[in-house]
């Protein structure tokens, strides 16, 4: 309503320019004004209309490129004037044309660089910071698993969660594909985005940000460019991405290592029990895995699956995939000495 009313009075004092410009140019004249500046009110109502999305860095920076380049070309105006080889009827026209070549390259120029820094309403402030820790940029991976709400659940995160708009519309593609599986993933994504929003002490937006990208390069590349540009963390559970992110010097988080940080140390020497339930990859070895999900390869098990049995731990691998847990079985001769 207050729109309206805000357009409204913007036509009613456009009207009211045109009447008084028509009557100052030619007696009689006062309704062709009205007509013309009414109809200019009219179209850029119209654009405003049309144009509903707005993005304030963008419009920050042609009102900024404006102002510059017309301060320029102030400036340049006295030394036309002083410039006696450019004819007088010919110096109103050059100022012109310098006003608006000053005024394509200021806009142009900040268009193209406004990601560097930041547009702040009153002032401009030519740093790139960052209000609390650095931005935690999720990708798509880490969204549809899920264990992202049930950390920021816990106030453990207090840097603010970013979701670029092409890391949205892949979800959206994925939840809207023919396949039941990749539709299931997409909508549980989709499912956690909303639990993240709906959360009251945890900062998460949609960003939308235009980010560079070649023929053949994906999200995980635009990922990791956005994350560069605006000195962010990628959180993913995704092992190449992480790689990739690692070699262009981007900060990862990965899920993954923090559960794997969480679960009970495991020391070479400690005796656990296991059910094995499969053959390993080596002659002779069993596997079996903990309640956590953790993979126990036991040598000489493979004639023990099916069964429960008591193992010496030998090993413990740790990897960003998760934990492996090496151990053979123990002995009865073994049990009777302990």
């Amino acid at each position: 309503m207050l729109v309206f009313v805000i357009r409204l009075l913007f036509f009613l004092m456009m009207a009211a320019g045109g009447y008084v410009f028509g009557g100052a140019v030619e007696k009689g004249q006062q309704l062709t004004g009205m007509l013309g500046f009414g109809g200019v009110a009219v179209l850029v109502i119209v654009l405003d209309i049309v144009f509903r999305r707005k993005n304030i860095s963008v419009i920050s920076a042609v009102f900024f490129g404006l102002l510059v380049g017309l301060v320029v070309a102030m400036l340049l105006g006295p030394v036309v004037d002083m410039a006696t080889w450019i004819p007088d009827g010919v110096k109103g026209v050059v100022k012109v044309a310098l006003a608006a070549i000053t005024s394509y390259l200021a806009v142009s120029l900040i268009l193209q660089t406004k990601d560097d820094f930041r547009f702040i309403i009153p002032y401009i402030e030519f740093a790139r910071q960052q209000k609390g820790g650095r931005p935690l940029l999720l990708d798509t991976s880490v969204i549809i698993d899920g264990r992202i709400a049930d950390i920021a659940e816990t106030r453990f995160l207090d840097a603010p969660m970013v979701v670029p708009r092409f890391i949205l519309h892949e979800l959206q593609m994925i939840a809207d594909s023919d396949d039941k599986m990749k539709r299931d993933r997409g909508r549980r994504g989709l499912d956690i985005l909303n639990r993240l929003q709906t959360m009251p002490d945890v900062g998460i937006r949609i960003q939308d940000t235009d980010v560079e990208a070649g023929p053949d390069e994906g999200a995980d590349e635009m990922l990791i460019n956005l994350a560069s540009r605006c000195s962010g963390r990628i959180v993913t559970i995704d092992y190449n991405l992480n790689k990739v992110a690692r070699l262009a010097h981007v900060d990862v988080i990965n899920i993954n290592d923090l559960a794997n940080a969480m679960k009970p140390a495991v020391m070479p020497g400690e005796e656990m029990e296991v059910t094995l339930l499969k053959r390993g990859q080596e002659e002779g070895q069993g596997v079996g895995y903990l309640e956590d999900g953790t993979m126990v390869v036991v040598e000489d098990g493979q004639s023990r699956i099916g069964h429960t049995v008591t193992i010496t731990v030998t090993n413990v691998l740790q990897k960003s995939a998760g934990r492996m847990i090496f151990g053979r079985v123990q002995q009865a001769s073994d049990r009777r000495r302990s």
